[in-house]
């Protein structure tokens, strides 16, 4: 129907237009304008022919175009069936295979399962081990080997198994041997530089002298910054520079563990430093009392020799305490047995000042260094408490950080108390003696002038 009416717009304007023509033309009479018209709706019932020929044609087109569309259509259901088909029937076969496959597998599951968790566990520790420093890739192998294992359920070739117990076998063997080996090294200044480098096992690297650290996650061999104490490092050097003869040698059995805690050890240095005020102040007065101590300790050596020469020496002489007593005797030769005495005892007490000189400086340093101490002690608990309260008991570095720092100043006292009152006791001895001999002398001298004045 509205095809129809498409033609009938058509045939309605082409008249118009034949019209038009005709007017333009300017007809005659109404016989030529009939005939016009006649030949315009021949004309017209033409293409109107033409048009209903020419759209059949393109209506059968579109048919046979419907009728391939609906065959291609019918094919592929038909294709999709069969497919769906052959789907369920590989379901099935592959449900059967996968029962066929553990069946037959049986016990190798239990394989693959250790090989797994051998492979995930050994990958671990080849990571951290320093054998890897020398031997690179193991880790890697072993962990792709656990990972390809875990998520696609892949089974393990001959090859890969046979690798895995070659590994382990070779870490075994490998922590056995020193070894040489030459790898970039990280030093403590951060160059990077080839050097040869010394495996002891899978406990220590060495080069140059210097403990090195292996890190595994980079692959990376380093120097340690901070070097553990001399008679490690000296161990380390000796290796390095034998030829094969037996040496000495600092190894951490931990592969690095206990090398790291001793060499973030504070030393001796640092520990004075962690006294502060109070243990530099201890320090100072303990140098100042060893010091007279010992200045003291030659004086009195010096006139103890002297005394024991005046003792066998039958002249006086006034460069020694001894001598000087004697001397008394002689200026008073006519006094009297309690006169005589005065006079010794008064320069026998003349003498004594000059034998203690100091001893009471030593003294008192030896008493007050550990108080010294003790007070340091006290302030440092309190800053630790102080910290606790800030911080809380989270940590427990802080605290014994806090005690270790405080406890410090005691063993500064303690170490300055010992020796000076060792030395005090020393020196106050020759002192003694000294006075003894100067005592024994002079009741010797008053023996003797009583027993002249007897006979006289």
């Amino acid at each position: 129907m509205k095809r129809i009416n498409q033609i009938l717009a058509a045939l309605i304007a082409s008249i118009a237009l034949t019209g038009s023509l005709a007017a333009q033309e300017k007809a005659l009479d109404l016989d030529a304008l009939l005939k016009q018209l006649e030949q315009g709706k021949f004309q017209q019932n033409q293409q109107n022919i033409e048009r209903e020929r020419e759209f059949a044609q393109k209506r059968s087109e579109q048919e046979k175009m419907l009728r391939d569309a609906g065959n291609a259509r019918d094919s592929e259901l038909r294709t999709s069936a069969q497919l769906e088909t052959q789907y369920e029937e590989n379901e099935f076969k592959i449900a059967d295979l996968k029962q066929a496959v553990d069946t037959r597998l049986g016990s190798l599951k239990e394989l693959f399962g250790a090989l797994q968790q051998t492979a995930g566990d050994t990958k671990n520790k080849f990571f951290g081990s320093l054998i890897s420093a020398q031997i690179p890739g193991r880790a890697e192998f072993l962990d792709d080997l656990a990972q390809s294992m875990g998520k696609s359920s892949k089974l393990a070739s001959i090859a890969e198994i046979e690798r895995v117990w070659f590994e382990l076998q070779r870490e075994m063997t490998e922590s056995g041997k020193v070894t040489r080996f030459t790898t970039d090294v990280v030093e403590a200044s951060g160059a990077k530089v080839s050097k040869e480098v010394v495996r002891v096992g899978s406990f220590a690297l060495i080069a140059d002298g210097k403990y090195l650290d292996y890190e595994g996650a980079t692959n990376s061999v380093s120097e340690l910054v901070r070097q553990p104490a001399e008679r490690f490092t000296s161990s380390a050097a000796a290796l390095q520079n034998s030829n094969g003869e037996l040496v000495q040698f600092g190894m951490d059995p931990t592969g690095g563990s206990i090398l790291r805690l001793l060499v973030n050890a504070p030393n001796l240095q640092e520990r004075i430093h962690q006294g502060e005020l109070v243990g530099y102040i201890i320090i100072a007065v303990g140098a100042v009392g060893i010091l007279v101590a010992i200045w003291r300790f030659i004086v009195l050596t010096h006139i103890g020799g002297k005394v024991r020469r005046q003792l066998k020496s039958d002249t006086f002489k006034d460069d020694n305490p001894l001598g000087r007593v004697m001397q008394v005797k002689d200026k008073y030769p006519e006094a009297d047995t309690e006169a005589l005495e005065l006079h010794l005892t008064e320069a026998i007490l003349g003498e004594v000042p000059k034998l203690g000189r100091f001893l009471t400086l030593v003294k008192m340093i030896a008493v007050v260094a550990p108080l010294g101490g003790l007070l340091g002690t006290v302030t440092g608990m309190i800053v630790t408490f102080q910290q606790i309260t800030l911080f809380g008991t989270g940590d427990p570095k802080i605290m014994a950080g806090g005690i270790s720092s405080a406890l410090i100043t005691t063993v500064l006292g303690l170490v300055v108390a010992i020796p000076t009152t060792l030395l005090f006791a020393l020196l106050n001895t020759q002192s003694k003696n000294i006075v003894y001999i100067l005592q024994e002398q002079a009741a010797g001298v008053i023996a003797e002038r009583a027993e002249r004045l007897e006979k006289a």
